[in-house]
């Protein structure tokens, strides 16, 4: 397992961007996929993107064209930009890691940060 913490969260108006970053403390992600979720309050939590150990990315359809994960070449941190925000993106945003990218997206990962708020006002 990795530890991991995630931060750029906050508050935005409908249509504006932030930026998540993930950190694996004291290590490098170069041997995981990283994935984000989010849970809203009085939802589950669910996969909204994913990036392999190889770079393929994989989103829910609710944020395509809006969401783009990333990695940076050092392998560590990963980034959720997000664009063109909606007030339905209201979540706490959580990053997990994994070797298997299939392990993230499935939302089994057995390491997870913290999470982070994001509220987007309309």
């Amino acid at each position: 397992q990795v530890q991991l913490v995630e931060s750029g969260g906050g508050s935005v108006q409908a249509g504006g961007s932030l930026r998540l970053s993930c950190a694996a403390s004291g290590r490098t992600f170069s041997s995981y996929a990283v994935g984000w979720f989010r849970q809203a309050p009085g939802k589950e939590r669910g996969f909204v993107a994913a990036v392999s150990r190889s770079g393929s990315t994989y989103y829910a359809d609710s944020v395509k064209g809006r969401f783009t994960i990333s990695r940076d070449s050092a392998r560590t941190r990963a980034y959720l930009q997000m664009n063109s925000l909606k007030p339905e993106d209201t979540a706490v945003y959580y990053c997990a890691a994994d070797p298997a990218m299939s392990t993230v997206v499935a939302g089994l990962s057995g390491s997870w940060g913290q999470g982070t708020q994001v509220t987007v006002s309309s």
